[in-house]
Order: structure tokens, then C-alpha cells, then sequence
């Protein structure tokens, strides 16, 4: 149960990450890049996008649907067992995908987003998580 509420505290944490990038790409402004300095450089790449679909709002739907499946789980809708598969998968996906685009960044683009770094650390939280409570 503890896990889930943390996965729920870890997801509000992406939102805020994902609604300010998309707050700031309809404003055309551009974010502020504590680290790295180039976040201008990855979110304007042509990675941004997969199917036409900033990868920014990939981003929130996926914390969304986390947090509500975590939700679910910490207050026991049920079927615990199909949300407690649906969020592992999940994860799993997004921790690849994370990966991924990390990848991008360190040998395409040759450029680091602090705000995308700090998303896909987001996610592999989630899933070291998932996995140390999967041996608990």
C-alpha cells in the first residue's frame, strides 16, 4: 500500500513537470534549464513528437493514468489484481521508453533537458518501486 501512495506522490511530481513544458511550448516560451542548457535544443527536436503528439503530453497522460491507478489501488477498487498489473506494465513501458529517449539525448541530439532528465528519473523511481516492493 505504501508503494502505491508513493507511486501517486511521484506521479503529481510528473504533472507539474509535464504541465509546465506543455504551459510553456503554447506560450512559445522557453523553459528554464537549471541543468544542461539544452532544453530548447530536445524539446524543439524532431524527437519531440511520437505520431504527431508532443511527447509532453504522452508524458502527462501516463503520470495521469498512474495517479489514478494508484489511487484506485491505495483505497482498494477493485480489481487490485488488473490495476496492480496495468500500473506494473505501465512502468515497465515508460521506464523503456525513458530510457530511450535518454539515449537521444546523450548520442543523437547531443544536448540535455534538464526537464526531460528529471521525468525519466521520475519514472525509473517508479519503477525501483515496483520492483523493491515486488521483493518485500
Amino acid at each position: 500500500m505504501t508503494s502505491f501512495a508513493l507511486l501517486f506522490t511521484l506521479s503529481a511530481i510528473g504533472i507539474s513537470e509535464t504541465v509546465y513544458l506543455i504551459r510553456k511550448r503554447i506560450a512559445s516560451e522557453r523553459p528554464v534549464c537549471p541543468i544542461g542548457g539544452g532544453c530548447t535544443l530536445v524539446l524543439t527536436s524532431k524527437y519531440n513528437k511520437i505520431f504527431i503528439v508532443p511527447n509532453d503530453v504522452l508524458g502527462l497522460l501516463f503520470y495521469i493514468m498512474v495517479s489514478f491507478i494508484a489511487a484506485f489501488l491505495v483505497i482498494g477498487v477493485p480489481p487490485l489484481a488488473f490495476w496492480s498489473l496495468i500500473i506494473k506494465l505501465s512502468i515497465a513501458f515508460g521506464s523503456i521508453l525513458s530510457l530511450f529517449f535518454t539515449y537521444l539525448q546523450w548520442r543523437v541530439i547531443r544536448a540535455w533537458c534538464f526537464w526531460c532528465l528529471m521525468s525519466a528519473f521520475t519514472i525509473w523511481l517508479m519503477g525501483s518501486i515496483i520492483i523493491v516492493s515486488s521483493l518485500i
